[in-house]
């Protein structure tokens, strides 16, 4: 099987100077989606037709298994395909798709390619009750002759609900052949791919169709406007598929998935939660209302609470984060780790049964098990240069307002006062305050506004 994506279209009603196949669904290309349905198909090879100042596409999505061809000037679907033809092979089928038709399904491609053969083309179609703006298959005695372009139909042609998607499926020596007999004598001046159909019927060849397994898939996107209607309904598929599988989304119309989300049994999550990279939720997790969680694995047991953004994060079980929690990239917690509302991690590793719950920030530090980092705390890694680590060994218990300037090390079981400013090492089992003189200085008073003449 080889596979021809066409993806020259320039886009201009999307108003933006980003090509329309490049537009994101799911932080994901479109192009990039339907590249990844050719690929779970196991093509052969997949060409992708891109065209002038398109190189931007090729670009962002070249890879090995990819060949490309280059459409300058456009000239239609037909001629776009004909770019294409000296990268396949003869004997193998060709399945076209298209760049801004991200939703098609593998199952639904499946049937398309059975159904195609050397003496057989397939054509995919769909039934509207507004057929408007499409290419109506034309049948005589049941079986299809024709494509007939909206501009070009007779009125009577045009009250045809069954339109053509323009995905097809075709043996390549005779599209080859097809394809070199293509004429523009149309309303439109193009190279129509529909016109092969025809063809192929005058030559005795049986053109089949197959429908898609809902409507949607065969949604093309041309504004902005299109591309919000497939977004929600490519992420009304992806809650769909999460509730069919046990996992409890309150309310499926409000969240968003931007690549892979892995859940085990018993997983709960609240509205406007935003999943992105790869996340994986362990048994019996619960997210709480608009949480960013990026790049993750979250511990079974482990609470997020509202608010809270977790990024390039591994947790341990049973965790409760926030809210208003941050955990920034390279932040591994171990098992029952508290972090409360305001307090930042950033490449940190924190062991089993510590806490941080109010108002704190650890970055660059490995704190040992049953830390308890007090309200205020700060880890001063920084000297606006390079950066130090900070060694909080296990049973610690910091003060609130603690600033510890690394690089330093906090022994086991120390206790460090309230307000200190650890600027060196903390012996192991002893107290540690750092903090100016008490002092009160007896009559004085407060200062008085002066009032003005």
């Amino acid at each position: 099987m080889e596979v021809i994506v066409l993806a020259a279209g320039q886009g201009k009603r999307m108003r933006s100077v980003l090509p329309k196949v490049l537009q994101p669904l799911a932080a994901k290309p479109m192009l990039g989606h339907v590249l990844d349905t050719a690929r779970a198909l196991e093509a052969r090879r997949i060409v992708v037709v891109y065209g002038h100042g398109g190189e931007v596409v090729r670009e962002a999505l070249d890879a090995p298994d990819l060949a490309w061809a280059r459409q300058d000037p456009p000239q239609g679907t037909g001629h776009a395909v004909q770019q294409a033809m000296p990268l396949v092979e003869d004997g193998d089928i060709a399945l076209i798709l298209y760049g801004d038709v991200p939703l098609i399904g593998v199952p639904t491609l499946q049937r398309l390619m059975a159904a195609a053969s050397d003496r057989q083309l397939a054509l995919l179609t769909v039934n509207m009750d507004d057929p408007t703006g499409y290419g109506r298959i034309i049948r005589e005695a049941g079986k299809v002759t024709c494509i007939v372009e909206e501009k070009d139909a007779t009125p009577e042609q045009r009250q045809v609900q069954e339109v053509n998607t323009g995905i097809l499926a075709a043996p390549v020596t005779r599209l080859r052949s097809w394809l070199a007999n293509l004429k523009n004598d149309n309303a439109q001046g193009e190279y129509y791919l529909t016109d092969i159909i025809a063809m192929a019927v005058a030559e005795g060849l049986e053109v089949v169709t197959t429908q898609p397994d809902a409507f949607e898939e065969t949604l093309g996107v041309n504004n902005k406007t299109q591309l919000a209607e497939l977004e929600r309904i490519h992420q009304r598929n992806i809650a769909r598929g999460l509730t069919d599988a046990g996992v409890t989304v309150i309310d499926p119309a409000r969240l968003d998935v931007r690549g892979t989300l892995t859940c085990g049994r018993d997983v709960e999550i609240d509205v406007n939660c935003v999943f992105e990279g790869k996340v994986e939720l362990a048994d019996g997790v619960r997210v709480g209302a608009n949480c960013v969680i990026r790049n993750a694995t979250i511990g079974a047991g482990t609470r997020i609470a509202p608010f809270s953004l977790i990024e390039d994060t591994t947790m341990g079980p049973v965790c409760v984060i926030g809210p208003y929690a941050r955990t920034r990239p390279g932040t591994v917690l171990g098992e029952d780790v508290h972090l409360g509302n305001f307090v930042e991690v950033k490449n940190s590793v924190i062991a089993n049964h510590s806490k941080a719950n109010h108002l704190a920030y650890v970055g660059d530090a490995d704190i040992g098990q049953r830390v308890n980092v007090g309200a205020g705390t700060i880890t001063c890694n920084y000297d606006g240069a390079n950066k130090f680590r900070t060694v909080i060994e296990d049973d610690v218990f910091i003060g609130s307002d603690t600033q510890l300037v690394a690089p330093v090390r906090v022994g086991k079981g120390a206790t460090l006062g309230a307000g200190t400013t650890l600027s060196k090492d903390a012996p192991a089992g002893e107290l540690t305050v750092s903090r100016a003189k008490q002092v009160s200085i007896p009559g004085w008073k407060r200062p008085v506004k002066v009032k003005k003449a």
